[in-house]
């Protein structure tokens, strides 16, 4: 039996191999849009899954050749452009996949014990290629890794440049849909071209950004830099599961002066919990930065099959001393007005903006939410089965919004923070904005975990 979280090391039997489109795809460059190379993604999205029963690595091989026909910059490498060096684009020359087979010494019962908060051993699950550069990197790798009771963990890295969080899930589950049917089409037509979101020429932003600021922005005696304190700190992932009841509760805290929706709801909590827990400045502006999906507020709509990054980061902003105050009216109230804004003459004035390749996000006051609840994850059949667990390979000051399996309704909340202020954190994460109920504040069902287990 595991006695702790830290994982064995994985065996491989085998070399990785590359798994290339089963057949003829197009040769050429394709171009990416502001929205996708921007620096800040510059980075893999790795899933893991967790399933009670193996599917054959020569299914899920053959069936990956088969979906990387339709998503063929998968198969390709990035790479700048000729003419400008920031600037990159995607080299569609059918290279293909790494694909890597491994075993580990463990169940998937004792694996599940320790799923909800990822630590640095899980990285093993996660194949790495040796690497010069975040250029170097194929865009797509995947391992397989067997269980010694028969199940299996999959891990899939995804170049962030290729696909924002809607386009990842699309192509897992057109790639589960292959492997579990046989079909050879995916069932939406897929848009590979990113023009949609080209900027305009000349480029023209008449709406200021807080979501971004220059790489070498102003710095005064008041200056403070949240990121680099926690980038200091030696960090512990926190995970917290809200069931239906306890996201009505908190919503509850806002009616009948203002309705929101459990995003706002949760976001503006979090929010609130991070700037108590590291006791800042009550003067202090503070932002909290979260993905929203703008496929449906440009005009044309971004059509269906557009797998991109069609996503920006919304931006509220508020003063330390207002996200402190016993309700969430004002954490909710400035999360709406950043939604709000984000329409078509917003974003494109923000793609506009993203030409300035001396631009970058705004991380230095900043908490980043990254939503993965709503986006079907957790569904993903292979043909023998959907996951016990989905999630991350690791946990970051970047907060993201899992799924639970099994339960649509609930969220799970998981982001790192310094040890010093875990205590703290979860206090106000569980008990502060929950414990608020005529019976004495029953928060049942709300958990969070430390290293043993749920608490």
């Amino acid at each position: 039996m595991l006695k702790s979280p830290e994982l064995p090391d994985c065996f491989y039997p085998n070399q990785p191999t590359l798994v290339c489109p089963n057949s003829p795809t197009p040769k050429h460059s394709l171009y990416l849009s502001n929205l996708d190379d921007q620096k800040f993604l510059r980075f893999a999205i790795k899933y893991l899954y967790l399933f009670q029963n193996p599917v054959s690595s020569e299914t899920l091989k053959s069936s990956l050749a088969k979906v990387l026909v339709h998503y063929y910059p998968l198969a390709g490498r990035l790479r700048p452009t000729s003419q400008d060096d920031q600037k990159l684009e995607v080299d569609c020359n059918g290279e293909g996949a790494v694909f890597a087979e491994a075993f580990m010494d463990i169940t998937a019962h004792e694996f599940l014990e320790f799923s909800r908060k990822p630590n640095r051993s899980w990285r093993k699950l996660s194949y790495r290629v040796e690497a010069l550069s975040f250029l170097d990197v194929p865009p797509l790798i995947v391992q397989v890794t067997n269980l010694r009771c028969g199940g299996m963990i999959l891990c899939t890295a995804i170049n962030h440049c290729i696909c924002d969080g809607i386009g990842t899930s699309q192509f897992l589950h057109d790639w589960a849909h292959l492997a579990a049917k046989q079909n050879l089409d995916p069932p939406i037509p897929l848009v590979h071209s990113r023009h949609a979101l080209k900027p305009r020429a000349p480029p023209h932003t008449p709406f200021s950004h807080p979501q971004f600021t220059r790489a070498n922005p102003r710095l005064d005696g008041c200056h403070v830099d949240i990121l680099k304190f926690l980038q200091s700190q030696p960090l512990v992932p926190t995970s917290f599961t809200f069931t239906p009841s306890h996201l009505l509760r908190l919503k509850r805290q806002c009616v009948p002066s203002l309705k929101c929706t459990t995003f706002e709801a949760l976001a503006s909590h979090t929010w609130s919990s991070w700037v108590r827990s590291l006791d800042l400045s009550p003067s202090l502006t503070v932002k909290l930065l979260f993905s929203v999906n703008v496929r449906k507020k440009l005009s044309p709509e971004i059509p269906q099959g557009y797998y991109g990054n069609a996503f920006v980061l919304g931006c509220a902003e508020a003063h330390v001393k207002d996200l402190v105050t016993p309700n969430l009216h004002h954490g909710v109230t400035s999360v709406q007005q950043a939604k709000s804004a984000l329409n078509d003459d917003y974003v494109r004035s923000m793609i506009d903006l993203l030409e300035d390749k001396t631009v970058k996000t705004d991380l230095s006051t900043t908490l980043v939410i990254s939503q993965w609840a709503k986006l079907g994850l957790e569904d993903l059949d292979f043909g023998e089965g959907k996951p016990l667990h989905m999630g991350p390979v690791s946990s970051d000051i970047y907060c993201l919004f899992l799924p639970v399996v099994g339960d649509v309704n609930s969220v799970r909340v998981l982001v790192s923070v310094p040890e010093s202020v875990v205590e703290k954190f979860e206090y106000h994460m569980m008990n502060e904005c929950l414990d608020k109920e005529e019976n004495g504040g029953d928060v049942n069902g709300l958990r969070g975990e430390d290293n043993n287990g749920l608490i």
